[in-house]
């Protein structure tokens, strides 16, 4: 099993592509190269949220488990996400948004997620499946 564990500041957004190069590192020897694309955009989107909305850091989990992969991202704030962003309809979002499509990525591409409630805060997750070296 392999992993990574990394923290981040709040509000530090240079922090997202840290983590998403951590990831692609930690990834490296996955075949499946389409899957580690895609979690690297998953991650930046949980890291994103977690920094922009809650403003109090956050803490990313990796682990690579057999040909699982399972990506965690605690945050602080014991606010979930808003009902229509963990729903299966998409929420209204205008073209030329520049957000609101980070849970919906997710929803949609990863082939599992969820959010869980913490004692102090919350973790969102997601898992996609592929083979190991």
């Amino acid at each position: 099993m392999t992993g990574l564990l990394r923290r981040v500041g709040g509000a530090d957004l240079a922090a997202v592509p840290e983590v998403r190069h951590a990831l692609r590192q930690m990834l490296r020897h996955w075949r499946e190269r389409d899957s580690a694309e895609v979690a690297e955009l998953l991650v930046s989107e949980l890291v994103t949220n977690a920094l922009v909305h809650t403003e109090q850091g956050a803490v990313v989990t990796a682990t690579v488990a057999d040909s699982r992969l399972r990506v965690e991202v605690r945050d602080f704030v014991a606010s979930l996400p808003a009902p229509q962003a963990t729903s299966g309809a998409l929420p209204p979002v205008a073209e030329d948004a520049t957000n609101g499509r980070g849970l919906a990525l997710v929803r949609s591409l990863a082939d599992d997620w969820g959010v869980r409630a913490r004692p102090l805060g919350k973790v969102v997750w997601f898992e996609m499946h592929g083979e190991a070296a």
